[in-house]
């Protein structure tokens, strides 16, 4: 398969060699003169018609500023959108949004949805197809540098950029609000693992895979509960810690966050609830009845 690597560097041989070609063309021969007894036009005189310009087309491969452009299947994008579960109570924001496919169809189902884009070209293009596509009240473009931009009020986040970038994009993305859905074509947040892996076989040439992470709450460091004490510590969404209840301890095992929302097991107990505002309440398992339980952050 051509990497995206691979095509940035055709590319940049291509151009090289179209600037060649040009620079070695010969100067145009002067035009004969006109035949004896014939009147000599004024060449600076003679008017035509402005050729119409051609539309902007981009071409799958064209290096942009910090990645080569290469555009989503479709059939990726509706399983990526489907995926983040979006709806139209999300905000979408698509980083290195190309030619606006991914927001105009977002746009389509209704959701709102804005394009973060670098080249100013690509820029025009969505909104002209996004004028085409009847979806120019729900999708908006913006030329920008995504490495210079606030992304922040997205609920739903989608991305299709190297390895590299999505690490250097990382902190930026776990500083966002807990629960925001982030969606990137291919390339992976490296150690941070995915909450979920989908591969599109029907209808996608390319570039079918999508990994999808839930920005989780920011829960390590010890909690005090009625009865206890809870430490966690986090790794993204993983955790590990103990429950210390009265003078027992226990290692608390099968533990995670899912957005806001906290799950382990300790001493034989299932723990769920939820983190808002410095305080986790939930219920737990106690003799088959259901049990409420919470913690409220220490030194909070």
């Amino acid at each position: 398969m051509t990497t995206i690597r691979t095509l940035a560097a055709a590319c940049a041989v291509s151009m090289l060699s179209l600037g060649l070609a040009m620079a070695q063309t010969p100067a145009q021969t002067p035009a004969p003169a006109p035949a004896a007894g014939g009147a000599a036009k004024d060449k600076s005189m003679e008017t035509s018609a402005p050729k119409a310009e051609k539309a902007y087309e981009p071409v799958s491969g064209q290096a942009g500023k910090d990645v080569v452009w290469v555009p989503t299947d479709l059939t990726l994008v509706n399983a990526m959108l489907d995926m983040a579960k979006a709806t139209p109570e999300d905000y979408v924001i698509d980083l290195g949004s190309g030619d606006g496919r991914t927001v105009i169809t977002a746009a389509k189902r209704g959701i709102k949805a804005l394009g973060i884009e670098y080249n100013p070209d690509l820029v025009a293009l969505s909104k002209r197809n996004a004028e085409r596509e009847g979806a120019g009240d729900k999708a908006t473009f913006k030329q920008a540098d995504i490495f210079e931009t606030d992304f922040s009020q997205a609920t739903v986040l989608t991305l299709f950029l190297l390895p590299e970038l999505n690490l250097r994009l990382r902190p930026t993305i776990l500083d966002m609000k807990p629960g925001t859905r982030v969606v990137s074509n291919t390339f992976t947040m490296e150690n941070w693992q995915a909450d979920q892996t989908i591969e599109v076989s029907d209808g996608c040439a390319s570039y079918c895979r999508a990994y999808k992470w839930i920005v989780p709450a920011k829960v390590g460091g010890s909690w005090k509960m009625p009865n206890g004490e809870l430490k966690l510590e986090q790794t993204f969404q993983m955790l590990s810690g103990t429950l210390t209840t009265g003078t027992k301890q226990a290692k608390i095992e099968e533990a995670k966050m899912t957005g806001t929302q906290i799950e382990f097991t300790a001493d034989g107990r299932r723990y769920t609830g939820k983190v808002e505002d410095g305080r986790m309440t939930g219920t737990t398992e106690v003799d088959g009845k259901s049990q409420d339980w919470s913690a409220t952050r220490a030194g909070g």
